[in-house]
């Protein structure tokens, strides 16, 4: 009986900690959509599409995601360059046909960041790993990581001196 006991007070502390964690990803959504949309937009603005790669289960997916959104400098950077999605993955829905077309960016673990160009050719895949300082996200790497993707940054006059 007191096993039976701890097994739902465990269960009950899980569901409030779970049910306290913020909801940022939706698992109904329909990527192909978020992702077809998000490229039109990319192509109007001339910026790239930066899908984040995760689910509410995360709590680093929720901590890059509250970097971006709260914080003012990654902010300015992100929103200058960059259409932010946030791709779906939990056991309600793992959006494996979506992610097939990326080449399987879950292999890096969560989160994880795919950059596509405005047209949808993917360009980059980063493990978030490589962006982590102590318990958290470093700006800095964030930012680094930010502007070494954007359309400016790519552009070939900047390598081949024309």
């Amino acid at each position: 009986m007191k096993t039976l006991f701890f097994i739902l007070l465990f269960s009950a502390i899980s569901m409030v900690n779970y049910a306290q964690q913020p909801q940022i990803y939706n698992p109904q959504a329909d990527v192909s959509k978020a992702i077809s949309q998000g490229l039109i937009k990319a192509k109007a603005e001339n910026k790239h599409l930066l899908l984040q790669i995760g689910g509410n289960w995360c709590p680093w997916c929720i901590k890059f995601h509250k970097n971006c959104t709260e914080d003012p400098e990654i902010k300015t950077v992100m929103d200058a360059n960059y259409i932010y999605l946030l791709v779906n993955y939990s056991k309600e829905n793992r959006n494996l046909a979506e992610l097939k077309k990326l080449d399987y960016p879950q292999r890096f673990g969560f989160p994880v960041f795919v950059i596509l160009d405005k047209n949808g050719k993917r360009l980059h895949t980063q493990n978030s790993s490589y962006l982590e300082e102590g318990e958290g996200y470093s700006k800095k790497k964030i930012i680094d990581f930010l502007k070494a993707w954007t359309t400016d940054a790519l552009r070939a006059e900047h390598y081949t001196g024309k």
